[in-house]
């Protein structure tokens, strides 16, 4: 039995970069010996073990064959004869598809060090055209390293792409895929690679520029969608299953982009009831997201006006106002007649 560090630990290691996660590949044992030395089973679908101290994954070398369409068409073989290099050899990326031995030597049966040093994105083989998912991994660690996509990988996703094969993609997993990539470093770069293998058109119609990004992930992803149509938002959402939190702040974004461009020249009034619009006084935070969104707008809004009137409008004690109204209905009128009024002296 021996055991080797595997996949981006190497990869990160060798590019020095922290290490957040090691990740083992098991050679020679079995799920029975493996549970003999204390490690726990977690796999479902593959012998995965965590270990009994670091509760680190190792996982028994193994083989896979495709046997139906979609990331989970895999008949997977692991036993004592699977070799490393067997193991390594059904990975996506070359310079994902190294290992590291307990004495340090770093074992590379496909060249991904090179690849590293070329800042080269290759395919180890042609399994990669057996699972979909592979083609936004790449366009992900285009975005995350800044590399390139060798002529023969883009190639083969290509023809992924006009097979069909990616028409089997799950949507949580192509979120899994595109949310990661929106927070790398450059995430247009991901779009870039989607674009040339002709999955964009595909998988995001509706999206045809892609700028830099930055802040979390709500306000990249409706930096994304800003320049679309609320139905074309709630499609592109639908269709990739984005979490709530994601889909309210592009669709406010979406909903209120002409008010927000305008609101330099707004009255005290329309200020207001675009504050009461986009509920910046229940959800401040989210509020200080939609105006980071509107700020990246070409050209930028000027959002200060809206922050000064929310500030404004915030120290109106609408507690004493309700206490001294004629009756219940006058209430709501009052208190926005006060908003306004400090909105107005506020500007």
């Amino acid at each position: 039995m021996r055991a080797y560090v595997v996949g981006g630990a190497v990869r990160d290691e060798l590019l020095g970069l922290p290490v957040q996660d090691r990740d083992y590949v098991v050679v020679g044992s079995t799920p029975e010996e493996m549970e003999r030395l204390g490690y726990k089973p977690v796999g479902k679908d593959f012998p995965v073990f965590l270990h009994p101290q670091t509760h680190e994954e190792y996982a028994l070398a193994r083989t896979e064959r495709k046997s139906g369409r979609g990331y989970k068409g895999f008949t997977v073989h692991a036993s004592p004869d699977v070799t490393l290099e067997d193991d390594l050899r059904r990975r996506d990326l070359t310079i994902n598809a190294m290992a590291k031995a307990e004495d340090g030597t770093i074992i590379d049966p496909f060249d991904g060090r090179r690849d590293l040093e070329n800042k080269i994105l290759r395919h180890v083989s042609d399994a990669f055209a057996e699972d979909p998912v592979r083609i936004l991994r790449t366009a992900r660690f285009a975005a995350r390293f800044g590399f390139e996509v060798a002529p023969e990988t883009l190639a083969l996703m290509k023809r992924m792409v006009n097979s069909g094969e990616t028409d089997y993609l799950v949507p949580e997993r192509v979120w899994q895929e595109i949310s990661r990539g929106l927070m790398e470093r450059e995430p247009q770069r991901m779009f870039e690679v989607l674009e040339r293998c002709g999955l964009r058109e595909r998988l995001l119609p509706e999206l045809e520029t892609f700028g830099p990004l930055e802040g979390n992930l709500a306000e990249r992803f409706a930096r994304l969608a800003w320049p679309l149509k609320e139905p074309e938002v709630e499609e592109l959402c639908e269709r990739l299953k984005v979490p709530n939190e994601v889909r309210e702040l592009a669709l406010l974004a979406c909903r209120n982009r002409v008010a927000l461009r305008a609101s330099r020249l707004a009255t005290p009034h329309a200020l207001l009831e675009l504050l009461k619009r986009t509920d910046a006084f229940r959800r401040p935070e989210r509020f200080q997201e939609l105006l980071a969104v509107a700020r990246r707008d070409t050209p930028v809004v000027d959002t200060k006006r809206l922050e000064r009137a929310l500030d404004a409008a915030k120290v109106v004690d609408a507690a004493t106002i309700a206490a001294r109204a004629p009756s219940p209905q006058d209430i709501p009128r009052l208190i926005d007649e006060a908003r306004v009024e400090a909105i107005a002296r506020a500007l």
